[in-house]
């Protein structure tokens, strides 16, 4: 189905059906175009919540439990039958793998070079990463992107305005840290802080903390001398598949590139190359929305993370470099009857499973500190690229996600978000100081899902208040704002972001 963009989307935007050639969709009447058009309106009224506003992700919403396992929960509307597919993708994402040769044939093929043995081991309880916590921690949960500048070459024709970039010739574009038996890992993270002192408005003093990150102990040789790093830590998992049913046209109508109505917001979308399907789609997942389908970030991750070969990253010996001769001589565990080291069927199987995570109910969403916090956020300018909610397509074989009413706030757009968050790496068209407006349903319930308050790409902020005074570029008026809120307002501002 060929998709209606918004007014905003270039003329090469325009002829690319960008949304949906993964998704069977039936096409939305006028009738239900002008119903959704009222129900995504912004609130005006603060008095009482809105609607629905309680149930963040629609028919799909789970109860909020007090556990850890709040993010871990299938889709409130999963079959029984498909409950029972999304406990064997779960048994996958959880699966812990091995080196080559094993006596568990099924299970081997890690490495040679990794991160972490499982997906649950980054995402763990479906949560959010963390920095490493003094020298004694790993960075399981966190890694450094690397790339260099890219040349003619390296430029992408069907996709306008893309940044090239190449690997590093040594460490190709993710940096390791863990190797199998025999071979030397690719570096060891090192974090440094240094803390600097914001005044708010009443007085209330704020440290935010200045990091510094360095590839020490390196196994292959030098990084090239225009190496640009770029410092990860996984993100929460939960609502990943609604966010994939958003239409493409209602994501690209909220891009203004070129702020024509002067707001200050000049969303663009990520325009990506898929692979799956031959063609420039929009960029939806990862940190600048460099995927396009959450299939393809999970087939990414297994060969970048882990080392695992799949049917659309093929190398057996994951993300080793010609460099690397060893690496790429290794034995691999695609060497028996198996074409990958994780099949088909089975990276089907975690994409189902990540694409049906729950996502918690609201809490005090009536609450009289949460309904002025609400107000804040809207008053301030949030809602500029913290879109507040969207109504999912109605697709044919996906009925948890169909015809949603979802709020997860965010426009999954790229924002320039200045210097002081910028990593200077670009990424498809992202440049090196924008991101994609990350979602924020859930979000009040991460000290109990991953028993840390770390927030922003790479856990930087200790707390909700420092994540927002980190916010620059586009978001600089909102974050003074913010800065100017009394005591009472900024708490209430702050207990609206944790009842999400």
């Amino acid at each position: 189905m060929a998709v209606v963009l918004g007014a905003a989307a270039t003329a090469q935007e325009q002829a690319f059906n960008l949304g949906d050639p993964h998704l069977n969709v039936v096409a939305r009447t006028a009738d239900e175009a002008a119903r959704i058009a009222a129900v995504t309106a912004l609130a005006t009224d603060f008095t009482t919540p809105q609607n629905f506003e309680e149930k963040p992700a629609g028919a799909a919403t789970v109860r909020a439990r007090k556990t850890a396992d709040a993010y871990s929960q299938p889709s409130g509307n999963i079959t029984f039958e498909d409950e029972l597919t999304f406990k064997v993708g779960n048994g996958l994402f959880r699966k812990l793998w091995v080196s080559t040769p094993a006596s568990t044939l099924a299970s081997d093929g890690l490495g040679p070079l990794y991160n972490a043995r499982s997906c649950q081991r980054c995402h763990l309880k479906d949560g959010r990463g963390h920095p490493p916590e003094g020298p004694n921690d790993n960075a399981i949960s966190m890694f450094l992107r690397i790339s260099i500048p890219g040349t003619v070459d390296d430029a992408m024709a069907q996709i306008s305005d893309y940044i090239a970039t190449r690997p590093d010739p040594s460490y190709g574009t993710q940096l390791q840290d863990k190797a199998v038996l025999g071979h030397a890992a690719e570096y060891r993270l090192e974090v440094t802080y240094e803390e600097e002192v914001i005044t708010l408005a009443d007085g209330q003093a704020v440290s935010l903390r200045h990091p510094t990150y360095t590839a020490a102990d390196l196994g292959y040789g030098p990084l090239h001398p225009e190496a640009m790093l770029s410092p990860r830590v996984a993100p929460q998992m939960i609502g990943l598949g609604l966010l994939e049913a958003v239409s493409a046209a209602d994501i690209l109508a909220g891009a203004d590139p070129d702020d024509a109505n002067g707001d200050g917001i000049s969303g663009r979308p990520n325009i990506v190359w898929s692979q799956v399907h031959g063609q420039p789609m929009l960029g939806r997942f990862g940190l600048k929305a460099g995927n396009p389908t959450i299939l393809e970030q999970s087939a990414a991750a297994f060969v970048g993370d882990i080392g695992i070969s799949n049917p659309i990253f093929t190398a057996g010996s994951g993300e080793c470099t010609d460099l690397q001769a060893d690496c790429q001589a290794a034995q691999h565990g695609d060497g028996d009857d198996r074409l990958f080291e994780i099949d088909a069927e089975g990276l089907d199987l975690v994409t189902f499973y990540s694409r049906n995570l729950g996502v918690p109910a609201r809490r005090n969403v009536g609450g009289a500190e949460v309904l002025r916090g609400k107000e804040l956020f809207y008053q301030t300018g949030c809602t500029a690229c913290h879109t507040p909610n969207f109504v999912t397509q109605r697709l044919k074989d996906r009925p948890e996600q169909s015809f949603q009413l979802i709020w997860p706030f965010t426009d999954m757009l790229l924002h320039d978000m200045g210097p002081a968050l910028a990593d200077n790496r670009p990424e498809a068209r992202a440049t090196g100081s924008e991101w994609r407006t990350p979602p924020l349903w859930g979000i009040g319930l991460t000290r109990q899902v991953s028993e840390h308050s770390y927030f922003l790409h790479d856990g930087r902020a200790r707390s909700l208040l420092e994540a927002v005074l980190w916010h620059g570029g586009e978001a600089a008026g909102q974050r003074d704002a913010v800065i100017q809120l009394s005591t009472a307002d900024r708490d209430a501002l702050i207990a609206y972001l944790e009842s999400l």
